[in-house]
């Protein structure tokens, strides 16, 4: 049997497309994985580190050969496949923004509010990935297990980090006067 490498493109480019975003978020939040984040409290089922490298890159194949699978069975952007194919930009836009909000500018609450809008978009995509392809939305599964997951690890590492009632201070500052001492 003939390889199409028009198809194997296709499918390569789709999977290629959302790794992008982890490999530019891994080379950005690298620096602060040893600094500020090193310094947070976590909860005791934190993952160790080299654990979401993998998970991540795993999920990101997943869910780009996902894409392909509804592109080509929906009919790309002119037919029913539209809709899904948005909410799968919208959701990947929401993945790739989560870590400068948490890392780069050290937001835990706010990586709260997105991280449950990620999730949430994650979790529309699923269903409507299904309904254009059924294998496209089972490879939904795992991320959005892993984004509820993340959503209860990021607001664990809010709360066992946010300043106590009274004080207006923020993990920023807070880590900032310990680095001074």
């Amino acid at each position: 049997m003939p390889v199409d490498y028009g198809t194997v493109a296709k499918i390569g480019a789709a999977v290629v497309l959302p790794q992008l975003g982890g490999f530019v978020n891994g080379y950005l939040t690298r620096r602060e994985i040893e600094g500020w984040y090193s310094k947070l409290n976590f909860p005791s089922f934190r993952p160790p580190n080299w654990v979401f490298g993998p998970v991540w890159t795993s999920l990101y194949a997943g869910m780009g050969y996902a894409s392909y699978l509804v592109w080509k069975t929906g009919g790309g952007f002119s037919g029913p496949a539209r809709v899904p194919l948005i909410l799968y930009g919208t959701q990947l836009a929401l993945n790739w923004a989560w870590s400068p909000i948490f890392f780069s500018c050290h937001e835990l609450k706010w990586s709260v509010v997105e991280i449950v809008a990620l999730t949430s978009s994650v979790a529309a995509t699923g269903v409507a990935f299904y309904s254009i392809d059924r294998l496209a939305g089972l490879l939904f599964v795992p991320y959005f297990a892993w984004c509820a997951f993340a959503t209860v690890l990021n607001y664990s590492i809010y709360k066992l980090n946010a300043p106590s009632k009274g004080s207006s201070a923020t993990i920023t500052e807070i880590t900032d006067t310990d680095k001074k001492n």
